[in-house]
C-alpha cells in the first residue's frame, strides 16, 4: 500500500459518501476536495489541478460516464487518473467506463482499504509519469539547445569569391544531426570543402560530427590536419587529410562508430577541384545543356581499416559548371512504398533546376526529397553544398 499523498477530487451526489471518503482520505494526509454533481466537478477541474479523481457513475444531471467522456477529450489517463465508483451489479457501466479511459474502478458499498490501495496505485503511477515527463522535457530542452549550437557552427559566413557562387542546405532528420558540412578559406587561392556523414543519429552521432568539424578547422598550427605548418602554411592534400582523420578516429576507440566524408580543395585560379572520398558519394557535376554527371569516388569510411589507401582525384571546372557535394540521404530517402529516391532522380532534379539560382536549385531539390518522402520528417539527415563557376 502506498503512503504517497496527493490532491484528490471526490465526486458523489451522496453527502454521506462524500463526507466518509473525505474524512478518511484526509486522515491519510491527502488533500481532498468534494463535488456533489458532474457539473460542479467539471468546473473544479477546469480551475484546479488534481492528482486523482474518484468519480461516482450514477449521478443526476451529468452522469459520471459523461463526465469521464468529456474529461478524456482533454486529459489522457496518464495526465488525470480517474477511478470510477459503481454498484456491484452494474458491470456494463464498468465496461463502458474502462473503454472510455477510466484507470480503475471500485464497487459500492465501498471497502475503504481497497479504495485507499487503488488511490495509492494511481498516485504512484501519476508521480512516476510526471517524473518521466519532467525528465523528457529537460532532455528535450537540452537537445534543442544543442541543436541551436550545432546550427551556429554551420558556414553562414561564406568565402566571398568573385568567380564563384556558393550555397548549402542542412536538414537534420532529428533535433541533432550526424551530418555536417563546411566551406572555408584555406589560403588566398584555395578553399576547403567537405560533407561529413556519421553513422546513426542523435547525440552520439552529433558529438562525433562536432569533433570531426573541430579537427578540420583551417587554423594553422602543428596540430592542423588541413594545413601544413611553416612560414607560409600550405594546404594538405585531400587524400592525406583523410589518412590523418583515419588515424584520429579508429573504429574500436570510437565505440564502433564510423563516418564517411568527401573532402576537397578548390583552387580558385585554375578552377581545379582536388578531392578524396572515405566511403562518401562522389561529386555531381552539371554543365549547361548537358546531363548531370555522377562522378564516382572510392575509399573506406573513416575508422574501418587501419591503413587505407585513399585515392585523390581532380575535376577541371569550366564557366557555367555546377558541382554538388552531398550526403547519401539525397539518394537513399524512401517513399511510402519503400522505394529509394536514387541517383537518377537526384540528377534529374538538379539538372531541371539549372536555370534557377544555385541556392534555389538546392532548395528545390530538398523539397523534391520531402515530396518523395511524403513528410517533412525524413529518415536521414540531408546535407548538400553547391559550387557554381560564374561565366
Amino acid at each position: 500500500m502506498s503512503d504517497m499523498q496527493g490532491k484528490l477530487l471526490v465526486v458523489d451526489d451522496n453527502e454521506m459518501n462524500r463526507d466518509m471518503l473525505s474524512r478518511r482520505l484526509s486522515r491519510r494526509k491527502h488533500t481532498v476536495i468534494t463535488a456533489e454533481n458532474g457539473q460542479q466537478a467539471l468546473d473544479l477541474i477546469e480551475r484546479e489541478s488534481f492528482d486523482v479523481i474518484l468519480l461516482d457513475i450514477m449521478m443526476p444531471g451529468i452522469s459520471g460516464i459523461e463526465v469521464l467522456r468529456r474529461l478524456r477529450e482533454s486529459y489522457s489517463a496518464a495526465d488525470l487518473p480517474i477511478i470510477m465508483a459503481t454498484a456491484k451489479s452494474e458491470s456494463e457501466d464498468i465496461v463502458e467506463a474502462l473503454k472510455l479511459g477510466a484507470n480503475d474502478y471500485v464497487t459500492k458499498p465501498l471497502n475503504f482499504p481497497v479504495v485507499l490501495a487503488r488511490v495509492g496505485t494511481q498516485l504512484s503511477l501519476k508521480k512516476a509519469q510526471d517524473a518521466l515527463k519532467s525528465a523528457h522535457d529537460r532532455m528535450k530542452n537540452d537537445l534543442d539547445a544543442a541543436a541551436e549550437i550545432q546550427q551556429t557552427l554551420l558556414p553562414y559566413n561564406l568565402p566571398e569569391i568573385d568567380t564563384l557562387s556558393i550555397a548549402w542546405k542542412f536538414y537534420p532528420c532529428d533535433e541533432l544531426a550526424g551530418d555536417f558540412l563546411n566551406i572555408f578559406q584555406l589560403s588566398e587561392n584555395e578553399i576547403g570543402i567537405y560533407v561529413v556523414d556519421v553513422m546513426g543519429h542523435g547525440v552520439p552521432a552529433a558529438l562525433l560530427s562536432f569533433s570531426v568539424s573541430r579537427n578540420l578547422s583551417p587554423l594553422a598550427g602543428p596540430d592542423s590536419i588541413v594545413l601544413n605548418s611553416g612560414d607560409t602554411p600550405s594546404s594538405v592534400s585531400p587524400a592525406e587529410v583523410l589518412t590523418r582523420l583515419n588515424t584520429l578516429y579508429p573504429f574500436q576507440i570510437n565505440k564502433d562508430r564510423f563516418f564517411t566524408i568527401l573532402y576537397g580543395v578548390l583552387d580558385i585560379r585554375d578552377r581545379q577541384f582536388r578531392y578524396a572520398s572515405a566511403g562518401h558519394p562522389g561529386p555531381l557535376l552539371v554543365s549547361s545543356g548537358q546531363s548531370a554527371q555522377e562522378i564516382t569516388a572510392k575509399g573506406f569510411p573513416i575508422g574501418i581499416v587501419e591503413e587505407p589507401d585513399y585515392e585523390q582525384s581532380e575535376i577541371a571546372l569550366k564557366p557555367g559548371d555546377r558541382m554538388y557535394l552531398y550526403s547519401d540521404g539525397f539518394i537513399e530517402e524512401t517513399n511510402k512504398d519503400g522505394k529509394h529516391f536514387e541517383i537518377n532522380r537526384f540528377q534529374e532534379s538538379v539538372k531541371s533546376h539549372y536555370s534557377s539560382t544555385l541556392d534555389q536549385s538546392l532548395e528545390n531539390t530538398l523539397n523534391a526529397i520531402i515530396s518523395w518522402r511524403g513528410s517533412e520528417h525524413l529518415s536521414d539527415d540531408l546535407s548538400i553544398i553547391g559550387i557554381e563557376v560564374k561565366r
